[in-house]
């Protein structure tokens, strides 16, 4: 019986400090729980009042962090090439130089003493200049070998206007500039084989006799309407009667205006732009009239 009510004793024992760890445990549990409240509310209360003063400086965060003395770095963006500079270099690339002509009807007008190549099919040895002028015309060829390129004073000068046309919202592009004789060649060779020598020489300069040849001429358009390149609806577009307004303050003239085919010996060509400088270009557009005309040849 002694034994039995020792172990029954110890029993008891065992449980008892069983209960004692269980209570003990329990409180420990509940000292541990009160950190992990405190910090939440103590979280939440950071967050209402981050939330708070985020919105009491408009919902702009830089703004807030700037309010508490918190200098933020900003990061810069990557620097990304224009579109329209793209463009441009691509059209020094003589495979891409020129875009093609859409087929349409050439309207027929009466060109009964217009300006043609006859006794001039021999090119000279030296290039024409009148008032100092650079002149290529059907009149005025320009020696096979002349080849200076592109003038870097004529691209400064679109590049600048190109900039005050972007105020405006316009995106020009220069998508033929300078062409080689053999370049010229091809172009002619490909006209008058689709259209014929009557048709295309009332649109492009036989080689030797082109503007692009010069490294001066332009054919300017706006980016993302390349259907208007090398059309006459170009001339219809508010990019191009912007051009037509202000190219002469950057020292161009439209080369072929519209109703000057018996002087210019080519037909309206809005997008044409040659570069003879501020002064000459100001005095053709302030008289409405063609280079032609201005220079007596």
């Amino acid at each position: 019986m002694k034994n039995v009510k020792l172990v029954i004793s110890l029993i008891g024992k065992k449980e008892e400090q069983g209960m004692q760890s269980r209570f003990s445990l329990m409180k420990a549990k509940k000292k541990r729980k009160w950190p992990k409240i405190v910090a939440t509310i103590i979280l939440g209360l950071i967050v209402v009042t981050a939330v708070g003063w985020i919105g009491i400086n408009d919902w702009n965060i830089d703004k807030s962090l700037r309010a508490l003395g918190i200098t933020v770095q900003e990061e810069k963006p990557e620097v990304e090439l224009e579109k329209p500079t793209q463009v441009i270099e691509e059209a020094k690339d003589p495979v891409k130089e020129e875009p093609p002509i859409v087929e349409e009807p050439i309207e027929e007008v009466d060109r009964s003493g217009a300006k043609g190549y006859e006794g001039n099919e021999t090119l000279p040895a030296e290039p024409t200049y009148i008032d100092g002028i650079l002149i290529a015309s059907k009149q005025y060829p320009l020696p096979a070998t002349y080849a200076p390129g592109e003038s870097k004073e004529a691209r400064q000068a679109f590049e600048a206007m190109a900039a005050e046309a972007r105020l405006s919202g316009y995106e020009l592009v220069a998508f033929s500039t300078y062409r080689s004789f053999d370049y010229q060649q091809q172009l002619y060779n490909r006209y008058v084989s689709n259209d014929g020598v009557e048709a295309a020489d009332r649109y492009s300069a036989r080689p030797g006799y082109s503007e692009h040849q010069t490294g001066l001429a332009f054919d300017i358009g706006e980016l993302h309407f390349e259907q208007h390149f090398a059309r006459e609806s170009f001339g219809e577009t508010p990019a191009g009667q912007w051009v037509a307004s202000n190219a002469h303050k950057y020292g161009f003239i439209m080369r072929f205006p519209n109703e000057k085919e018996k002087i210019t010996g080519y037909m309206y060509e809005p997008w044409h732009f040659r570069y003879i400088g501020l002064d000459h270009a100001a005095k053709i557009y302030e008289a409405n009239t063609t280079l032609e005309e201005y220079l007596g040849i």
